[in-house]
Formats: C-alpha cells, sequence, structure tokens
C-alpha cells in the first residue's frame, strides 16, 4: 500500500427529511446565497423546503448554472456576491451546480488577477473560501464529498479541473427521496459515472489495498445490483435510490482511493469530448473507458484479471487469462448499454475527422502523460479514440 494522508472534513446529513436540519446547519447568522441550475429545484418544492429550513436568515438566489458548469456563468454569481455581501453558499443540486459553487467560493476572495488562474494552477494559488453546503439532488459526481470540480471556459473552448483543501463543503444533504423525479438518462448517467470514478482508483496495478480494493468492489457491485433495477421500476425504491447516493458519495470522496495508484485517464480524455462536442460527461466516460482498457490491458493486466473475476464472475475455469480480459471489458461495455447509454463515438455523430482536434486540445491542456503510470502520452490517446469510433 502506498503512503497517504486522509481528511475528509464534509459532515453527511443522509436520509429522507434531512433538509430541515439546514436549520441547524447552516450558521444562525450567515446571509445565504442559494445557487442552483434549472427551474426543477423549484418545480420539485426542493427550493421551498430550503427556504423554509433557513428561516429567518437573509437569503436570495442565484440560477442558472448549467449542466456542465461555466466560468463565464460562475462569475455572474461572484459578482452578486460581492455586491450583496454573501457569506455563505448553498449549493442545490447534482455534482454541476456543486462544483461550479467550489470555484465560485474560491473565486470571490481570489486577490491574485484573474479568477481563471485558479483553474490554470489546478486550485494550488486557492488560500481561501468562503464557506459553503450542498443539498444534493442528483447522485453521480461525489462532489458533495471532495475537494474538486471541473469548470468550462467557452470562451477557450476548456474544460479544466482544480483542487482545493478550502474547497470541501461544510456539509452534504443528502436525500434520496429527491432523486424521485429525475428522468431516467440522468439516473443512468449516475450509475455510469459512479461506476468509472471508482474504476479509476481500482483498475490500475496492484500494492496490496486489500481493503481499498473491497471497498470499491462494494461499490461497483452495488452499481451493478441496483442500476437497471433503477430504470425498471415502475415507482422509486428507496432503498436503491439510497444505495446509489451512498454509492456515488462513496466512489469519490477519497477513501477507496487511499493509498493506491490512481488513473483518471478516461476522465481527461472524456472532458474535452464535453468540451467540444457537449456530449454528457457520465456518456464521455463509456465511450471512452472500454477503449481505454483495451488499449491499455498489459499494463493493468494484473487488476484487469481481478476484476473479471471478483466483479463478473469470469475467475480461471472460463477461460484462460486474455479471454478472461475480453469478457471483463465486454461486460463493461453491455453494462453501460444496457442503462441505455452508447459507447460508441459514431452514435453521438463524432467521426474519425475529429481525432487530430481532440488530441491537439489534449495536448494544448497539458494532458500528454495521463494515467496511473504516466504512459497514455497523445498518440496512446489517438489510438484509443480511433477504437471507441
Amino acid at each position: 500500500m502506498l503512503n497517504f494522508d486522509f481528511h475528509n472534513p464534509t459532515r453527511i446529513a443522509f436520509g429522507q427529511g434531512r433538509i430541515a436540519d439546514l436549520a441547524t446547519l447552516v450558521p444562525a447568522s450567515a446571509k445565504v446565497l442559494i445557487l442552483v441550475g434549472g427551474s426543477s429545484a423549484e418545480k420539485t418544492g426542493t427550493l421551498a423546503e430550503v427556504r423554509a429550513a433557513l428561516g429567518q436568515r437573509e437569503h436570495a438566489t442565484f440560477s442558472g448554472i448549467e449542466p456542465n458548469p461555466t466560468y463565464e456563468t460562475a462569475m455572474q454569481a461572484v459578482e452578486q456576491i460581492r455586491a450583496g455581501g454573501f457569506d455563505f453558499l448553498l449549493a442545490v443540486g447534482g455534482g454541476s451546480v456543486i462544483d461550479a459553487v467550489k470555484f465560485i467560493a474560491a473565486a470571490v476572495p481570489f486577490a491574485d488577477g484573474d479568477p481563471w488562474a485558479i483553474l490554470e494552477q489546478r486550485g494550488r494559488n486557492i488560500s481561501r473560501a468562503l464557506a459553503f453546503g450542498t443539498v444534493l439532488t442528483l447522485p453521480a459526481t461525489g462532489s458533495e464529498m471532495n475537494n474538486g470540480a471541473v469548470i468550462t471556459r467557452k470562451a477557450l473552448g476548456a474544460k479544466l479541473v482544480f483542487g482545493s483543501v478550502h474547497c470541501y463543503p461544510l456539509f452534504s444533504v443528502l436525500d434520496p427521496t429527491k432523486t424521485y423525479t429525475l428522468p431516467a438518462q440522468q439516473l443512468a448517467n449516475g450509475v455510469v459515472d459512479a461506476f468509472v470514478h471508482t474504476v479509476e482508483q481500482y483498475l490500475t496495478y496492484p500494492v496490496e489495498a486489500r481493503v481499498q480494493d473491497r471497498w470499491a468492489e462494494g461499490v461497483l457491485h452495488t452499481l451493478i445490483e441496483v442500476g437497471p433495477r433503477l430504470l425498471s421500476a415502475p415507482e422509486p425504491v428507496y432503498d436503491d435510490r439510497a444505495n446509489l447516493v451512498w454509492a456515488a458519495t462513496m466512489a469519490l470522496n477519497g477513501l477507496i482511493g487511499a493509498g493506491v495508484p490512481q488513473d483518471w485517464a478516461t476522465h481527461m480524455i472524456g472532458h474535452e469530448l464535453t468540451a467540444k462536442f457537449q456530449i454528457d460527461h457520465a456518456r464521455t466516460l463509456a465511450i471512452v473507458l472500454p477503449a481505454l482498457l483495451q488499449e491499455c490491458r498489459q499494463a493493468k493486466r494484473e487488476k484487469l484479471l481481478q476484476y473479471a473475476e471478483r466483479i463478473w464472475g469470469l475467475g480461471a475455469s472460463t477461460g484462460t487469462e486474455e479471454q478472461r480480459i475480453d469478457a471483463a471489458i465486454a461486460c463493461t461495455r453491455d453494462f453501460f448499454e444496457g442503462l441505455g447509454i452508447a459507447t460508441r463515438l459514431s452514435a453521438y455523430g463524432v467521426g474519425e475527422e475529429a481525432i487530430d482536434g481532440l488530441v491537439a486540445q489534449l495536448q494544448a491542456h497539458g494532458m500528454v502523460k495521463l494515467g496511473e503510470r504516466r504512459a497514455v502520452t497523445p498518440e496512446v490517446s489517438r489510438r484509443i479514440l480511433q477504437a471507441a469510433l
């Protein structure tokens, strides 16, 4: 097992009816800006619950954060916060809203020029941030219990990642009933997002981190079990929704990644697909991951065989090692496709002519040594994208 530090200060308030706990979770003297995406939080009544729980605290609302949050919109919120003197932020939504709030919280007190520098330096220049909490309505990214975020700058066609110890939510409210109104596409995206988050930290190479491996395998098994049921159930089932919510949170709160090598090449390549073609983030992961596993099968060989056996039941009696690796990759693709998520670029209207531009964007953003061994060069990324056609 590799050396590691683990610290996660985010308090989780989990379960039905927990939005009422905002009455004690938010400081009594706070001047609160609630940040949301579209109109769903208003239509479903979640926003009304939030406002009621805030009681007599002074508060206002900022809406319009996009599914892939942009720098441009985030800076509008920064202006409102500075002008209005808000000192506490409350994200109500999914990972996109929470990611935006992390950036906004850091950008408001940022005094070293254009806050875009936060993204350019991956958050290393953040020295403080406004306090914020979250009310999760869409389980997928795990952003409710980590310190990272992804922001797009439309003017540059760039989608960049940052993280900082100053950007953990103070608390996150996780009420599984808030997922009841989600369309099937968003549920499927959430399952795939959490699945690939887990794989990025699990399918690398062995370091005798047995506890982390078993935790990761537990998350993967949970997603495989509940994912199809979420989409086929005539009515929402609380326990399945609760397990999805907690699996998505556990997939990226730092626990399963402590002391193990991590990949993230699938995410970095996927980000370029979202930035250029506006493909849903989770769907870019479903496109890239099977092709990446095939391309990197030798470097990941031991863990792929473990994944084949422990996740898909493909033990030594089911074929040669090469056959089992092939079958595990095929099972992964079939799982995504079974959730209604296409795993080929061609299904999204993206052809071979796009690959040069995508590779150029990876190079422009410094993504030239990706993966757990830093071996995914631009040429390897090109082969992955070609295999994903």
